[in-house]
């Protein structure tokens, strides 16, 4: 039955309230989350639409440059709020969902931050939203604790577990099973709106705080929108102004040429940028598709010490620090290979190389997708940053323009990455609507912002009839045949592969770019 809260008969749950549910479903969240709808999703839906018209004067030709009506933000001399103690040492964060034991095993992997994450390393069912609620809660409660039925293995918090950030979901994406006034609700601000609810108190009193990243904002006016929540969110619940912290990370191109704008439409909320260095391909791809000066190499070959990567990531540094804040790296997704252990330093030995660029360059602190990284990653940091930051380290000589950021990299198409996208494209749509948003592929974690590149890169080589290194072309008869011949070597026990083709294929050979997979496969959740 809906649930109608006692404070607001608009706030309705659609979906079942099952086991632990009512104990973040409660009245006091569903309010917050009503309040926060009816005060800004007119503007979110707005900026959408805003998106979409940027989207057309993109694929008209228009590049992505500095705004010239904002350079007196990027010139004036201001600095962001003062960093809470506990986010001031950030050297190597984790992420992942937030089921149990993840949330468990990620709090106490030696990390300095767990990033639990609502939105591409999970896929949105009620069921995984609910509980990840749940779970977050339990850790603030000292409730949280697993004993794996499987194998009677318990498991619970050490004593030393890393620093808790919330990563809701980007505002494109809505939560279906609850609506304010009839219409469905932002899925970020109901996650926001849960967890701030039951755990803001918690997490002040433990020494911490509420502390969030934001995913994908593409400007200064969307970071405004989240400013806004923050200061809903505050006045309602009685916290102090300001008491809210968050990292947003500069995973869209047209995020990247307004990082001064979204530092301070957030100043007094904001602690630093992340380079989401896989949502940003994604993100150009989409954004400059139709434009052939953009056509894109293998994505193995679009490395970060590269082109527009490494502008973008230097670019980012030079402008947290400006400001003091922090400037986080990259994610390294390697997971380790069982009974290969050749395999294994391989893959370590390109894990330290990316972090000792990033520490040189002057990154703050970076992001690993497994436990078994983190002591890779912290050996890194702990020789090359020997304080708990690099906020004085200031980049000033580097002069980084619109030319450096949109530079193309460089580097063959061949069959195998055509090939290597649609193998990892379908099995993670797969997985994803079975529930699953963070997948080990190949020796890799991944999340939905790795199944974005492939997917785009397909169509985009499509549209433009691409040359693959052995002189052939890309068309649609090459890729349904390689499409047919990769599912053919994919595990026969896949019970949604055929619904995960047939979307990845259609996705593909789109006429126009959908602007995110999730939002024709949330239709397809169950």
């Amino acid at each position: 039955m809906p649930l109608d809260t006692a404070f607001d008969t608009a706030a309705r749950v659609l979906g079942p309230i099952d086991g632990r549910a009512a104990e973040v479903l409660t009245p006091e969240a569903l309010a917050l989350v009503a309040e926060l709808h009816r005060a800004l999703d007119g503007r979110r839906r707005g900026l959408l639409a805003a998106r979409e018209a940027r989207q057309a004067r993109f694929d008209a030709g228009e590049l992505p440059d500095f705004r010239a009506g904002t350079a007196g933000i990027r010139n004036g001399d201001w600095r962001v709020a003062p960093i809470p103690a506990d986010l001031l040492d950030r050297r190597v964060e984790i992420t992942g969902p937030t089921d149990r034991k993840m949330v468990i095993n990620a709090l106490n992997s030696g990390a300095r931050v767990f990033m639990a994450d609502f939105e591409d390393a999970t896929s949105p069912t009620w069921e995984n939203v609910v509980e990840g609620q749940v779970n977050l809660r339990d850790r603030w409660s000292g409730d949280l604790a697993f004993t794996d039925a499987a194998t009677g293995k318990a498991y619970a918090l050490n004593d030393r577990p890393a620093v808790l950030i919330v990563r809701p979901r980007g505002w494109h994406l809505l939560e279906r099973n609850v609506e304010v006034d009839g219409q469905p609700v932002a899925g970020g601000l109901f996650d926001f709106a849960l967890y701030l609810t039951h755990n803001a108190r918690a997490a002040l009193e433990a020494g911490s705080g509420p502390y969030f990243y934001l995913p994908k904002l593409e400007s200064l006016e969307e970071a405004a929108l989240w400013d806004d929540a923050f200061r809903i969110a505050q006045a309602r619940l009685g916290l102090p102004a300001g008491t809210i912290k968050a990292t947003v990370l500069i995973e869209t191109i047209t995020a990247a040429f307004e990082m001064d704008e979204i530092l301070h439409a957030l100043k007094d909320h904001i602690v630093g940028l992340n380079c989401g260095r896989w949502d940003y391909i994604f993100s150009t791809i989409k954004r400059l598709g139709l434009n052939p000066d953009f056509l894109t190499p293998d994505r193995g070959r679009m490395v970060m010490g590269e082109a527009f990567l490494r502008a973008y990531s230097l670019k980012l540094i030079a402008t947290c620090h400006r400001r003091g804040a922090f400037a986080m790296g990259g994610m390294a997704a390697q997971i380790p290979v069982k009974n290969d252990e050749a395999a294994n330093a391989a893959a370590f030995a390109k894990v330290r190389a990316d972090k000792e660029r990033e520490a040189t360059d002057g990154h703050d602190g970076t992001w690993v997708a497994h436990p078994a990284l983190v002591p890779v990653a912290m050996e890194v940091f702990d020789r090359l940053m020997p304080g708990p930051n690099q906020l004085d380290r200031l980049r000033e000589d580097d002069r980084i323009g619109q030319a450096e950021m949109l530079e193309m990299h460089q580097g063959p198409r061949t069959e195998a990455g055509l090939r290597e996208n649609i193998r990892v494209g379908v099995q993670y749509v797969e997985a994803w609507l079975n529930g699953r948003g963070a997948v080990p592929l190949y020796n890799l974690m991944e999340d939905a912002a790795t199944a974005e590149i492939s997917r785009t890169q397909v169509w985009q080589w499509l549209k433009h009839g691409a040359p693959l290194d052995d002189g052939r072309v890309v068309d649609e008869l090459l890729v349904r045949a390689l499409i047919d011949d990769e599912v053919t070597r994919m595990p026969r026990d896949l019970p949604r592969l055929a619904e995960a083709v047939e979307l990845f294929t259609a996705l593909c050979l789109a006429p126009t770019c959908e602007a995110f997979l999730t939002l024709p496969a949330y239709e397809r959740l169950g």
